[in-house]
């Protein structure tokens, strides 16, 4: 399934802005899929992975 940036900012618990800085300037955040031009979206597995990845440290 794929999140929109409002969907992963819900899950993350932060707001859009934040995931748009972290996935600029965090190399671990799950990479951004472009669909077409201003429609881009995360992979739902990959967020969740990260969140655990990121909960367990």
């Amino acid at each position: 399934m794929l999140l929109n940036v409002d969907q992963v900012a819900k899950r993350l618990n932060v707001g859009p802005a934040t995931v748009w800085r972290w996935s600029r300037v965090n190399p671990t955040f799950p990479m951004k899929i472009r669909l077409s031009e201003g429609c881009t979206r995360w992979d739902a597995d990959a967020v969740e992975r990260w969140l655990a990845a990121r909960s367990a440290a």
